[in-house]
């Protein structure tokens, strides 16, 4: 009797066992199914943080940036700030598109040449809504992946407004080549400040840096 009753508590311990297995993956799948419901939308949250972020980066711009320079290099908070909204939120592609264009208007605000702004912030911006999903399984490979991204998109559109600006004054485009270093430079301080902020937006916002799969 004594064996009856331990395999009878034996099986008692398995069923329950299996229902916990059961109720944890039933309750994985509900919080896929909601993250990937959320993302078929953008939520006020996102549309909150993303007006935010831009806000930031032309106050910066306009304030800051004047003041903040290495050797003739100085960081673009507009499109750091893009990039670092893009991140947080991983949208989709096209709404990526509309940050970029969104940034490019808030750039006619400030001195330079008229409109390129549009055609080469909406580049980047769509060059870091797609390079976002390369995937990372790490915090740190999420951080990296931040700073690396917003290099690339930087220099992207960097790059594509140098070219329209030498197209647009008819310029040698044998001097393009002294703008490279700055191209560069900017991106470089971009990434660091992305890189920066990333954890410290990441736990304010309450979101988990490497997500549950």
């Amino acid at each position: 009797m004594l064996l009856s009753i331990v395999t009878r508590g034996e099986r008692c311990h398995s069923i329950f066992h299996e229902k916990n297995l059961l109720i944890t993956e039933e309750s994985k799948m509900e919080k896929r199914e909601l993250a990937q419901t959320e993302k078929k939308g953008i939520s006020l949250q996102d549309l909150l943080l993303t007006a935010v972020l831009l806000a930031a980066g032309a106050v910066l711009k306009f304030f800051v940036g004047t003041f903040i320079n290495f050797f003739g290099m100085k960081p673009n908070f507009i499109i750091a700030m893009y990039c670092m909204a893009i991140v947080l939120i991983r949208p989709k592609v096209y709404y990526s598109l509309i940050i970029g264009i969104i940034a490019g208007a808030i750039c006619q605000f400030f001195p330079g040449t008229p409109y390129l702004n549009f055609a080469s912030e909406a580049a980047g911006a769509l060059a870091m809504g797609l390079l976002i999903f390369i995937p990372a399984k790490s915090k740190g490979m999420k951080i990296g992946l931040a700073a690396i991204t917003t290099f690339v998109s930087t220099v992207i559109s960097g790059g594509l407004y140098t070219v329209l600006l030498f197209v647009f004054i008819k310029s040698d485009p044998s001097a393009m080549a002294a703008y490279v270093p700055i191209v560069l430079g900017t991106a470089t301080l971009n990434a660091i400040i992305v890189a920066a902020l990333y954890v410290p937006l990441m736990k304010a916002l309450k979101k988990e840096i490497i997500e549950e799969k």
